[in-house]
């Protein structure tokens, strides 16, 4: 029986679409490519997620892999990312069916330390009854430990939780561990249809 739901952050209960922030902070289509690549698609951003590096570095490897002419795209980029980051819609008010209905609800998620900034600002992490972002803890999902450490924090059982994310890999690094997993597509009621909440 399921008695507690795990959330990842992005793309679950916060937009997290980087061609959102691209088209917002760079100036031409170039300057968008080395950005796309260099810093959402580079290891510094996996590394801030892991809270290894600081803000700083994560400007610094991907400037020294792209023109100096795109260095203020992608320090506006990094600047501006986070504002970008708002609730899907629908979130609050799924996520406040589920407290409702008796079930515990968390929060696991890959995210940088800069999560503290910009999640409260959405969300009363008060309302959650745990939460383990990746940069506090050095490990980031699929990696087996994390949904370890999860459980292991607060006590629960991996047969009695569901783990609601957006990537495949995810899913399954949480199924690893007897935990059930479900592949977020944008429907918090295909969610809720697990859980009796929607027909």
């Amino acid at each position: 029986m399921i008695k507690n739901v795990i959330f990842d952050m992005g793309n679950v209960l916060l937009d997290f679409d980087p061609e959102v922030q691209l088209d917002a902070s760079c100036s031409s289509e170039e300057a968008k490519n080395y950005v796309r690549k260099e810093l959402f698609g580079g290891n510094e951003w996996i590394q801030r997620d892991l809270g290894n590096i600081s803000l700083e570095e994560l400007f610094q490897g991907p400037a020294e892999r792209m023109p100096e002419e795109y260095h203020k795209d992608l320090k506006r980029c990094i600047d501006i990312w986070q504002s970008f980051m708002i609730p899907f819609d629908g979130a609050k008010e799924f996520l406040q069916k589920v407290k409702n209905k008796g079930y515990g609800v968390y929060i696991l998620s890959n995210a940088s330390l800069d999560f503290y900034n910009y999640f409260p600002k959405h969300y009363n992490l008060g309302f959650f009854d745990g939460y383990v972002v990746s940069a506090d803890v050095h490990i980031i999902k699929p990696d087996e430990r994390i949904y370890r450490f999860l459980l292991d924090k607060y006590g629960l059982k991996a047969e009695e939780c569901l783990f609601v994310d957006d990537r495949e890999d995810n899913v399954q690094g949480a199924e690893k561990v007897g935990i059930k997993g479900f592949v977020f597509k944008g429907n918090y009621d295909d969610v809720g249809k697990i859980l009796g909440i929607t027909e």
